[in-house]
């Protein structure tokens, strides 16, 4: 199996989540090297639906510390948790999900700006993330299933009242635990997720 490409988009990998592993080696069993960097692409939430030239800004997500890093965490089993060796994220995780956030809302041309907190103009409405699950666990069986739960809060900026809470979660099974064949599994559920998450922040922005 040739090296895979430092930096790679998901969207080119077309049928990877059905792909086996690099011969008999299991990709969690392998010795540490330079790891390959992983991209997710954002999806766009409805370019239909209401229209605001209101102002959005996104804190940076909270998440717990065993997610907040760069690294594709894996759950052998409800107390342990290790990661893949050879791949990461191209940035910390909350990073990432701000971005694909910020990118998604953005692309729906629904609201005047979006963007992170720590620049733009001053906000009309915040949005609040938290990120409990950004892993894949494996099962009893050997089996492995990847797992996003994300929760998004809605603020007043003026007075910081919350004018909505809405948890966000879905998970999908994957074939094996090659990096490649992972973060496609990942990529379904954000396929699934961010337009979803979108459209529900822009109806409260």
């Amino acid at each position: 199996m040739t090296a895979v490409q430092l930096t790679r988009r998901v969207a080119l990998l077309g049928g990877a989540i059905a792909l086996g592993g690099c011969g008999a080696v299991s990709a969690l069993n392998t010795a540490a090297s330079p790891r390959d960097t992983y991209d997710l692409i954002p999806r766009a939430g409805s370019t239909g639906g209401r229209q605001t030239q209101r102002t959005l800004l996104l804190a940076l997500p909270d998440a717990p510390a065993t997610i907040s890093t760069d690294r594709i965490m894996i759950r052998p089993n409800a107390a342990a948790i290790t990661y893949l060796p050879q791949a990461r994220w191209t940035d910390e995780l909350p990073r990432v999900v701000q971005s694909l956030l910020v990118r998604s809302i953005s692309a729906t041309g629904r609201i005047g700006y979006v963007g992170r907190s720590d620049g733009g103009p001053v906000p009309d409405s915040a949005l609040l993330t938290r990120i409990d699950a950004f892993d894949v666990a494996v099962g009893a069986d050997g089996s492995f299933t990847a797992a996003i739960d994300i929760t998004l809060t809605v603020l007043d900026d003026r007075d910081q009242r919350v004018i909505g809470t809405r948890r966000f979660s879905q998970s999908v099974q994957v074939a094996n635990d090659n990096p490649v064949t992972i973060v496609a599994g990942f990529q379904v559920l954000v396929d699934a997720m961010l337009p979803a998450m979108a459209d529900w922040a822009l109806d409260r922005a």
